[in-house]
C-alpha cells in the first residue's frame, strides 16, 4: 500500500470494512471522505496493492492480483506519470514533467463526500452528472440508495472553499453540511436537506413509519422488519413484511390515527360517497393495501411508502385504514356462534347494570378527588370545568392564538408556572383538564405576542425603540428569575418572539412553559431530548450534549437580533438565496462598525445609540458556540441596565463558517 505525505489527509486501508480510501489525518474522529472500491471489497488488505503502471494507469489489485479498480487512463510516454495526494484530500494523477497536466483526479469522481475545492457539476455535453451517493449503511461504504446531483436544466457549479467543512450524502438520505469544531473534537452539522429525517423519501421502507420524536423507524402493527440485522444498524431501507399473508375476502382493516398519507399516488374512487363504501371498495380489490376517506375516497395498492406520524395538533394528519389479515386485527371480544338463552341474557343484563352503577360511583368519586387534589396540590391554582370556560369566553369567540400540547407538556406547564410569580412571567390562574380538553387560564394580554408586532408591516403595529428595549430588558429579567432566583433552576427551552406576551402597557411576560426543564441546584446541567424551535436552538442541542441555562441565553440572543432588526433572522432574498441576519450583524459588531445599519429601517434612526450598541454586543455574546463564552441572564440584565461594560464580541465560529461560504454555497 502506498502512503503519501500530507498535512491533512492520508491514503490507506480501512481494515474494518476492508475498503481503501482517503480520510483526514489530523482530525481525531476517523472520517472517510473518498473510497476506491465501494462495491468490490478486499479480502486481504495486506496483500492488496495500489499500483501505478508504466502506461499511466493507477490500478488497485486484490490479493489474487486481480484489478478491482483503476483510473482507466493511459499515457503515450512510459513512466511519465505520478500520483500526488494534496492537502485538500484530492488524489491527482498527473504528468511528472509538466505538473499542470492532470490526467485524472478524485475530485472529478466524488463518492459520498464533497470536499472544499471540489466541484459538483452537470456536463451538458456528455449529459452526465457528478453524484454524491450515500453509503449502504454506517458500516458499509457500498453504493447506497440516496444520491445528490445538480438540476440537469441548470449549469451551476457549486464550490466549497473552507477546508474544515464538507458536504456529505448521508446514509440517512439527507445531504448535510458539517464543520469540524476543534474545541469539541466533533463534526457539527448546521445545514441539512431535507431538514427533517422523516421527510426523506421512503426512509423507513415499505410499511415502516417514521416519527420525528423517535430515534428510529418502526413497523406498522401486523408487520415486522424484513431484515432485522440491517434494522439493528439503522438501515431501514428493506422495510417491513406482514406477519400473516392476506386472504383477500377474509381481511379486515386497522386504523392508523393522525398520519401523513403515503407518498405512493393514491387511486380516487369517486363512486364511494361514504367511509363504508370506501372500505368496501378497498376490501373488494385484493391489491388494495389501505384506504382513507377525507373529502372523498382514496385507496392505495401495493407497498405503502413514506408513512409519517403527524405532529399532534398541527392538523396535517388524517386517519388511514391499513389492510391486515383478520387474525392480526386486535379484537375487543370474541365472536360466539349460537343463540344465547334468556337466562344468559338476563344475567348479562344484570351484570352490565351493576357494573354501570359501580362505574358511575367510581367516576363521580374520582372527579371530586381530582378537583380537590388540583386545588390542594397546585395551591392558588383554580381547577375550572370546560363548560365554565366555554361560557366565560362566549364559546371561545375571540381567539388570540392557540398551541398544541400533549398531556406531558400540559402537566409540565401547570407544575412549573404554578409555583412561580414574577412581573415578567405570565401569571397562571388556573387550568382545565377534561379528557383531551386541556386549557390554561392566564391573565389577559391585550397586545398579544411579540412576533405580532415585530414582523407586522402595518405602521400602527410597529414598536418604537424605547418599547423594544424595555421588552428586551424585561424578558431578560424574567429569565434571570427562572435561572437564578427560583428554588430550582428552570430552563425554558423555547424562547422566541411567539412566547413573549405583552400586556396593556407592553410589559413583556415570558409564556409557554410546556417544554421547560427543572434542574436541582445540586446539578449544573441536564441531559434531555431535543426541544425548542429551529432557528433559536443552541448548538449543544444539535450535538446531543447535556444542556444548561445557557441554552436559553442563546435563544434570547437570537430573539434580541430580531428585536433590533424588526425581521426574522432567516429570510429568502428576492433571488431566492438564504439570508441569515446574525452573520452580517456579527461581522459588523465584532469589527466595531456602525451599528445603526443593523437597526429596523422603519425606525428611521430614532434610537439611543448607546442602548443599541449594548443590545447588539450582548446579542452577539449570547450566541457564541461555546456556552462558557455566553453571559448569564443576570449579566445580560446588568449590561442592558448600563451597570456592566461589554466589549466587542468575537464572531461565533458557526457564523464565521457561513460567512466564508455565503457566496459559494447554494441551498437547494
Amino acid at each position: 500500500m502506498f502512503f503519501f505525505s500530507s498535512t491533512q489527509a492520508h491514503l490507506c486501508f480501512a481494515a474494518d470494512t476492508i475498503s481503501s480510501g482517503i480520510w483526514y489525518k489530523q482530525i481525531t474522529v476517523q472520517t472517510v471522505v473518498w473510497v476506491f472500491n465501494r462495491d468490490t471489497p478486499l479480502t486481504d488488505p495486506f496483500s492488496s496493492e495500489l499500483k501505478l503502471l508504466e502506461n499511466g494507469n493507477l490500478v488497485l489489485f486484490n490479493s489474487s492480483k486481480i484489478a478491482i479498480w483503476s483510473t482507466k487512463t493511459t499515457s503515450k510516454a512510459i513512466n511519465s506519470s505520478e500520483v500526488v495526494l494534496w492537502d485538500d484530500g484530492n488524489l491527482v494523477l498527473r504528468n511528472r514533467i509538466r505538473s499542470p497536466d492532470v490526467f485524472w483526479q478524485s475530485f472529478d469522481y466524488p463518492t459520498h463526500t464533497w470536499l472544499p475545492g471540489g466541484k459538483i457539476r452537470y456536463d451538458n455535453r456528455t449529459k452526465t452528472a457528478q453524484l454524491l451517493t450515500s453509503w449502504k449503511n454506517e458500516n458499509d461504504p457500498g453504493t447506497g440508495l440516496y444520491s445528490f446531483e445538480l438540476d440537469p436544466t441548470g449549469d451551476q457549479t457549486v464550490i466549497l472553499r473552507n477546508r474544515t467543512q464538507r458536504f456529505v450524502m448521508d446514509v440517512t438520505g439527507q445531504i448535510t453540511q458539517t464543520s469540524w469544531a476543534e474545541g469539541t473534537q466533533n463534526w457539527i452539522q448546521f445545514w441539512s436537506q431535507p431538514r427533517q429525517q422523516c421527510d426523506v423519501y421512503a426512509f423507513c421502507g415499505a410499511f415502516g413509519i417514521c416519527n420525528q420524536n423517535l430515534p428510529s423507524c418502526t413497523c406498522l402493527d401486523g408487520f415486522k422488519p424484513r431484515t432485522p440485522k440491517e434494522w439493528s444498524i439503522r438501515d431501514y431501507s428493506g422495510g417491513c413484511v406482514r406477519n400473516t399473508s392476506l386472504q383477500c375476502g377474509k381481511d379486515d382493516f386497522s386504523p392508523l390515527q393522525n398520519v401523513k398519507l403515503p407518498a405512493n399516488q393514491p387511486l380516487a374512487v369517486p363512486s364511494a360517497s361514504s367511509a363504508d363504501e370506501c372500505k368496501s371498495a378497498c376490501l373488494n380489490n385484493c391489491s388494495c393495501s389501505a384506504y382513507a376517506y377525507s373529502r372523498g375516497c382514496s385507496v392505495w395498492n401495493g407497498d405503502l411508502l413514506s408513512l409519517q406520524k403527524a405532529p399532534d395538533g398541527d392538523g396535517s394528519g388524517i386517519d388511514l385504514y391499513l389492510r391486515l389479515a383478520a387474525s392480526d386485527i386486535p379484537r375487543t371480544g370474541a365472536k360466539h356462534k349460537g343463540t344465547p338463552t334468556p337466562a344468559i341474557v338476563g344475567a348479562a343484563a344484570g351484570i352490565v347494570a351493576l357494573l354501570g352503577l359501580v362505574f358511575l360511583f367510581v367516576w363521580r368519586w374520582q372527579t371530586r378527588q381530582s378537583v380537590g387534589t388540583s386545588k390542594t396540590v397546585e395551591g392558588i391554582l383554580m381547577a375550572f370545568t370546560y363548560r365554565d370556560l366555554q361560557n366565560a369566553t362566549k364559546n371561545f369567540s375571540e381567539k388570540l392564538g392557540r398551541g398544541g400540547q400533549g398531556e406531558k407538556q400540559f402537566r409540565s406547564e401547570v407544575s412549573t408556572i404554578g409555583i412561580i410569580q414574577h412581573i415578567n412571567l405570565v401569571r397562571l390562574h388556573g387550568f382545565c383538564s377534561e379528557g383531551d380538553k386541556r386549557l390554561l387560564v392566564y391573565d389577559y394580554m391585550p397586545n398579544g405576542s411579540l412576533d405580532h408586532h415585530m414582523f407586522n408591516q402595518q405602521a400602527s403595529k410597529m414598536l418604537n425603540w424605547k418599547v423594544r428595549y424595555q421588552i428586551a430588558l424585561g424578558t431578560a429579567r424574567g429569565l434571570t428569575y427562572l435561572h437564578e432566583k427560583c428554588r430550582d433552576c428552570i430552563i425554558h427551552c423555547d424562547i422566541k418572539p411567539e412566547n413573549i406576551l405583552l400586556d396593556a402597557d407592553f410589559c413583556p411576560k415570558v409564556a409557554d412553559f410546556g417544554l421547560a426543564k427543572l434542574i436541582g441546584r445540586e446539578f449544573s446541567r441536564v441531559l434531555t431530548t431535543m426541544r425548542g424551535t429551529r432557528g433559536y436552538l443552541a448548538p449543544e442541542w444539535i450535538w446531543g450534549a447535556a444542556i444548561t441555562a445557557k441554552a436559553d441565553v442563546y435563544s434570547y440572543g437570537m430573539m434580541l437580533f430580531e428585536i433590533i432588526s424588526g425581521r426574522r433572522n432567516l429570510e429568502l432574498s428576492d433571488d431566492e438565496k438564504v439570508k441569515f441576519f446574525p452573520t452580517w450583524a456579527a461581522r459588523k459588531i465584532s469589527e466595531d462598525e456602525e451599528v445603526l445599519t443593523l437597526l429596523d429601517y422603519r425606525l428611521e434612526g430614532t434610537v439611543d445609540v448607546e442602548e443599541l450598541t449594548r443590545a447588539c454586543r450582548v446579542a452577539c455574546w449570547c450566541i457564541q458556540d461555546d456556552e462558557s463564552d455566553r453571559p448569564s441572564m443576570g449579566q445580560v440584565v446588568q449590561i442592558l441596565e448600563g451597570v456592566m461594560e461589554v466589549n466587542p464580541p468575537p464572531i461565533p465560529r458557526a457564523l464565521q463558517v457561513l460567512m466564508e461560504n455565503e457566496e459559494s454555497i447554494h441551498f437547494f
